[in-house]
């Protein structure tokens, strides 16, 4: 049985429970990192769950150790740039906490699964092989990882769950490029899903208006 990792936990401050947020920190983050934006989200409704990932060598940071969900090698835009027995790894730790959500009685189509940078890489690999559907997927400078094997792994189930992506223009540690391939791509396998993009002028962060879209989008996810 896959444990389930340490998370910061906010619970709904009003009955009933509408859903959950389960939301993937960056490389070098921990589940502290997004927690000051929920009274932005406006869901006092919703159970937010922030895990913390795992503590890891990093070989593109000199093998420091740091939370990370997997292990960069390069920065080359190749198939074997991440590690994939870490990703495979992590994939299991994400849809334990998935099933955890689902054991507290919230069903599949009202749990959100969202992320920044390596933890929107994360979601999007996880959200589009959950085998049950998803409310939906926040792709926060995010990018896709193991491309190759999508076609092979994709859930039916998830052909039509919503996926906001959001990015900044001026991101040096991940290009906007990024981006904007992995909404073009998913957009293009999955025609009948509502998949937005949005870019904001700012670098590898997220800023007010950018939680603003998120606030929207989430409340569409939850009426």
């Amino acid at each position: 049985m896959t444990k389930v990792l340490p998370c910061v936990e906010i619970e709904p401050r009003v009955q009933p429970q509408r859903g959950s947020v389960v939301w993937l920190h960056g490389l070098g983050a921990d589940g502290h990192d997004f927690e000051p934006i929920v009274p932005m989200l406006r869901r006092p409704d919703v159970r937010f769950v922030f895990p913390h990932a795992p503590a890891q060598p990093v070989t593109l940071n000199g093998g420091f150790v740091m939370p990370a969900w997997y292990d960069i090698l390069s920065l080359d835009r190749s198939p074997d740039r991440e590690s994939e027995p870490d990703i495979r790894r992590s994939t299991a730790l994400v849809e334990a906490l998935l099933q955890r959500e689902k054991d507290r009685g919230v069903p599949a189509n009202r749990i959100v699964l969202a992320g920044f940078s390596q933890g929107a890489a994360m979601a999007l690999h996880v959200g589009l092989r959950h085998a049950e559907a998803l409310a939906g997927l926040v792709i926060l400078s995010g990018y896709r990882v193991l491309p190759e094997r999508f076609a092979a792994e994709r859930s039916e189930a998830n052909l039509r769950t919503p996926i906001l992506f959001g990015h900044g223009l001026f991101d040096p540690l991940l290009p906007v490029d990024l981006g904007r391939e992995a909404h073009d791509f998913i957009k293009e396998q999955l025609p009948e899903a509502d998949i937005r993009w949005h870019q904001f002028p700012i670098e590898h962060s997220v800023n007010e208006a950018e939680i603003e879209v998120v606030a929207r989008w989430l409340a569409e996810r939850f009426e």
